[in-house]
């Protein structure tokens, strides 16, 4: 059965001589692995258009088992503006890796998709420092990891919140701090990025908070997923 769906190309891989096995976050149908035959070759008609990070309009033909086959595939946006940069393409990659290990195949969710859109046209329109830990705090929370920010995660009470424990599942007053000791401007980057002021927090510029606020995004998303993001390596480099 042929069916058509919007999607971002996550990541690839070779299959054989001449094909790639293409994975997918679609808006329709969730995560989607797909053969695209051929596309290693010179002269094939997908050429770039499936790389990492494309924005594709796409035709598949629902396979038996568990891949499907690409057989057509428009660009929609091929974010030039993040490719030509080698510090956005490293943000870009841990906002794909973070989302291939989140999404699970078969199951819809076209918020996840348009977070994921959303994420990487703010990464090309501005590579500020909150941009990716900003995009690991939001979608946690849309996997319902949302931490605990406006009062101690362990005894209710409103603070001063002085602490960020991963167990606890949010900010700690001074009787129970453990975890990592946080900064009032840290707490408040952290309310204003899952409080509704997300375009406020993005055009923050670097300081200690911005690189405490990334430190502990990496490490939430890394204890969610119970596993080291390879992305984050580049991060580092870049």
């Amino acid at each position: 059965m042929l069916y058509r769906d919007e999607g971002i190309v996550l990541r690839t891989y070779k299959l054989g001589e001449a094909d790639r096995i293409i994975v997918f976050v679609t808006r329709g149908r969730g995560k989607v692995r797909a053969v695209a035959k051929g596309v290693r070759k010179t002269k094939s008609k997908f050429g770039s258009r499936l790389e990492p990070m494309s924005h594709v309009a796409l035709q598949l033909f629902e396979g038996r088992g568990e891949l499907d086959i690409v057989t057509q595939a428009e660009s929609i946006d091929h974010f030039r503006l993040i490719r030509d940069d080698l510090d956005r393409i490293a943000h870009a990659a841990s906002m794909l890796e973070a989302v291939d290990q989140m999404a699970q195949e078969g199951e819809v969710s076209p918020r996840l998709f348009q977070m994921l859109l959303g994420g990487l046209r703010a990464l090309a329109e501005h590579n500020g420092p909150l941009v990716v830990p900003a995009f690991f705090w939001k979608l946690l929370a849309l996997e319902g990891y949302r931490p605990i920010l406006d009062t101690c995660a362990e005894c209710g009470s409103e603070g001063p919140l002085v602490a960020f424990d991963l167990d606890a599942g949010g900010l700690l007053c001074a009787d129970d701090r453990r975890g990592t000791p946080v900064s009032p401007e840290v707490v408040d980057l952290l309310r204003r990025i899952l409080g509704g002021q997300l375009g406020a927090a993005l055009n923050e510029p670097a300081s200690p908070a911005t690189i405490d606020v990334e430190h502990l995004a990496t490490r939430a998303m890394e204890h969610h997923l119970e596993r080291r993001l390879k992305s984050v390596t580049l991060l580092d480099r870049a």
